[in-house]
């Protein structure tokens, strides 16, 4: 069912509760696609493979990514392990494919039009898309933490955390810090899932726009690589993903983590601008 068959069910004047439904209809499209669906199923798998491979042949230190020796001492840093694998490309496909479907999949099967003349006015279309594909992004990092907490505490066993700054913290701090690892990565997503909308006001082709939005990512990543561009790392969209490295200190440096995460929804704020200003004039003709 599309959205516009979602949004028909209602009625056609504006009552109280029409955003919340309206909202929740989008919703039951996002995480009801076979296709975002099994890109949960193959996210999700990311935490357990790594785990079943460390349980088999543990990693000596040095190897491998941020985390990964330390795995077998606590299954906690499963999670942090299999964030940091996801991050350069497998959260931002997931991102990039719901956010680059979002109007343009409308537009392509030609209910985009049909969506605006319930009537929803173009800003509410615009504000439901987003809360619906910033909470898929939500759900996808959720997803890769509680697969990789369950699995690290079924094989590894979980306890207090020792922090990259050498001190150890109890299991209760722990995972309060783990969580906030996660909503961190949320955050930063939401600034390419914006931009994964506002690319999508500007074709009809959805697969067209979802590799645009993971081109994005992929364009800051190489351009984060390059030692002569390093005047302009700091601004980059990716450049802060792994911030959330902060969290696992035991003297947190929350001003550098409230400047990236403003840095983040500075993006989002302005690709979602655009978004509007295309919405708005668009000739929406499908």
């Amino acid at each position: 069912m599309s959205s516009a068959e979602v949004a028909l069910v209602a009625p056609r004047r504006r009552y109280r509760g029409a955003f919340r439904r309206l909202y929740l209809g989008e919703l039951r499209l996002v995480l009801g696609r076979r296709r975002n669906l099994a890109l949960l199923v193959v996210l999700s798998g990311v935490p357990l493979l790594i785990g079943i491979a460390v349980r088999a042949s543990a990693p000596r230190a040095g190897e491998g990514p941020p985390f990964l020796a330390q795995i077998t001492g606590n299954g906690l840093f499963l999670v942090f392990t299999a964030l940091t694998v996801c991050l350069p490309l497998f959260l931002p496909l997931v991102v990039g494919v719901a956010s680059g479907d979002s109007i343009a999949g409308e537009a392509g099967s030609g209910t985009l039009r049909y969506l605006l003349t319930l009537p929803v006015t173009r800003g509410r279309l615009l504000a439901v898309k987003t809360l619906g594909v910033l909470t898929f992004t939500a759900v996808a990092v959720l997803s890769v933490t509680v697969v990789g907490l369950v699995t690290g505490a079924v094989l590894f066993g979980l306890g207090d955390v020792t922090l990259l700054s050498g001190d150890t913290v109890s299991l209760g701090a722990g995972l309060a810090r783990t969580f906030g690892v996660a909503g961190y990565v949320t955050v930063a997503l939401a600034a390419l899932a914006a931009g994964g909308i506002f690319v999508s006001t500007l074709t009809e082709n959805a697969i067209a726009a979802m590799a645009t939005t993971v081109g994005l990512a992929v364009l800051s990543l190489v351009l984060d690589a390059v030692p002569q561009l390093s005047g302009i790392h700091g601004a980059l969209l990716t450049h802060h993903w792994l911030g959330f490295g902060e969290l696992l200190r035991s003297t947190v440096d929350t001003g550098a983590l409230v400047r990236w995460s403003l840095l983040h929804l500075t993006y989002v704020a302005v690709f979602l601008s655009l978004a509007y200003a295309r919405l708005q004039t668009k000739d929406v003709t499908s």
